[in-house]
């Protein structure tokens, strides 16, 4: 009981001195002071999508690139594939109506401004900030380069920086719910031509979520197994799956298989046995249209490991596969993966 009165008391000479202290809430607390000019500049750094906000300055891909190494590509890689976990920054053009969009800089964002800002404002993790503004620039530039946006000798500066729109800009519009979706959900509810029955007409793709029946268990256990056909040698199949695993490293650029698109790079559908520069609708520098190279397995090992020492003035930027036995399984899947 005397520990509850010595409280009770502290409690109410608390609120005695905040009455007699504190002004009333229409005057305020009598905390702190006007924030400073300089330190609301501070704060406001954000870039609007108009370009309001950034400042003078400019940076070209080249320096991005070798700044990007340096302070990005431990966790985006060096041409923004990613590492691990990381956030992937280039390639999945033409990805996000399949069942596993790529969300990146090219197939997704809608404003560059986010780019900058987000460079500016948050990177590098661990020492955000530390980026000069021309810095931001390149890395930016870069971004673009990879995203195939611009060429290589482009240069990004608050003078040209709403001159290239983002591929994905148009798949962006304003919130309609309101007047779209809303009205749909506040209608009365139809209750006549109702479907007798219900069936199943698609399976999920990804989750195994669709119930199986006993008839579906029956039909699968009655597939009569098909035996190997000794002519049609190939690959092995562990060294084709160990080659997909490889893959990843190239699918943020490349896409192959049935209903592959270009991206940042040419689909690779066919490409063992291919002439280099032919993959319909891909803008192939020079170097590589004109170089006559035909890939079959000796020339893809090579150009794989090295490729800009193998062909001098190719727009890959990818430093090239340091392991025979990766090179070696990477061009088994592309042979079984981008057959015709």
């Amino acid at each position: 009981m005397k520990k509850l009165l010595i409280c009770t008391a502290i409690l109410a000479a608390t609120a005695a001195l905040a009455q007699e202290s504190a002004p009333s809430r229409e005057g305020g607390y009598g905390l702190g002071r006007p924030a400073l000019t300089e330190e609301i500049a501070a704060w406001d750094i954000d870039i609007r999508p108009d370009g309001l906000g950034l400042p003078v300055g400019s940076g070209d891909v080249w320096t991005g690139e070798e700044l990007f190494v340096d302070q990005c590509s431990a966790c985006h890689g060096d041409f923004g594939e990613a590492v691990g976990r990381w956030p992937i920054l280039a390639g999945g053009f033409g990805s996000l109506d399949q069942e596993d969009p790529v969300k990146t800089v090219g197939s997704y964002w809608p404003y560059l401004s986010t780019v900058w800002d987000y460079v500016h404002r948050a990177m590098p993790y661990g020492n955000a900030q530390s980026l000069t503004d021309d810095e931001v620039y390149a890395i930016t530039a870069y971004l673009m380069y990879l995203n195939n946006m611009v060429d290589d000798d482009f240069e990004l500066s608050n003078e040209n920086f709403l001159e290239i729109p983002m591929p994905n800009e148009a798949g962006f519009f304003m919130d309609d719910r309101d007047t779209v979706e809303l009205p749909e959900f506040m209608a009365e509810p139809c209750m006549t031509g109702c479907a007798e029955g219900v069936e199943i007409t698609m399976r999920a793709a990804v989750l195994d979520v669709t119930p199986e029946t006993a008839t579906d268990a029956a039909e699968e256990q009655a597939e009569p197994e098909t035996a190997a056909d000794p002519a049609a040698s190939g690959p092995s199949p562990e060294l084709v799956a160990a080659g997909e695993s490889v893959f990843r490293q190239c699918s943020s650029c490349h896409q192959i298989g049935e209903g592959a698109r270009n991206g940042a790079g040419p689909v690779l559908n066919g490409i063992v046995g291919m002439a280099a520069g032919q993959a319909e609708g891909f803008r192939y520098s020079p170097a590589m249209a004109q170089s006559g190279i035909v890939w079959d397995e000796a020339t893809l090992a090579e150009f794989l490991a090295d490729p800009r020492g193998y062909l001098r003035g190719n727009r890959m930027g990818f430093g090239g596969l340091r392991s025979e036995e990766d090179i070696a399984a990477v061009i088994a899947y592309m042979q079984v993966a981008g057959a015709p």
